[in-house]
């Protein structure tokens, strides 16, 4: 089971930027896919991007397409999320998660570990 911890959230105005890292351990990083979530308070948590094994294939919901990156370091077992021009409806507790398998998905039930949650609050 890999153990998942998210850094690098913050407050930003809209129209910043922020960088969230995912430091993964307990599992052979490089086997697994990864993905970001966010959850806005009353709202269920929703799939923001997703990135495979290698890092070769990526995909990300609408709302975030063109503003956010996600990418990983295998030998630093570390996912990240770059986020640019950033919403106030991108406020969110975000989340990063571990698959089992190597393919990415954007079901959040085909993630078996998860991490704690970072908060991003982006103000008007």
């Amino acid at each position: 089971q890999a153990q998942l911890v998210e850094s690098g959230g913050g407050l930003v105005q809209a129209g910043g930027s922020l960088r969230l890292s995912c430091a993964a351990s307990g599992r052979t990083f490089r086997s697994y896919a990864m993905g970001w979530f966010r959850q806005a308070p009353g709202k269920e948590r929703e799939f923001v991007a997703a990135i495979n094994w290698s890092g070769g294939i990526r995909d990300y919901a609408d709302s975030v397409k063109g503003r956010f990156t996600i990418s990983r370091d295998n030998a630093e077992n570390t996912v990240y999320l770059q986020m640019n021009s950033l919403k106030p409806e991108d406020t969110a507790i975000y989340y990063c998660a571990a698959t089992s398998g190597v393919a990415l998905t954007t079901k959040p039930g085909r993630y078996s570990a998860w991490g704690q949650g970072t908060q991003v609050t982006v103000s008007s």
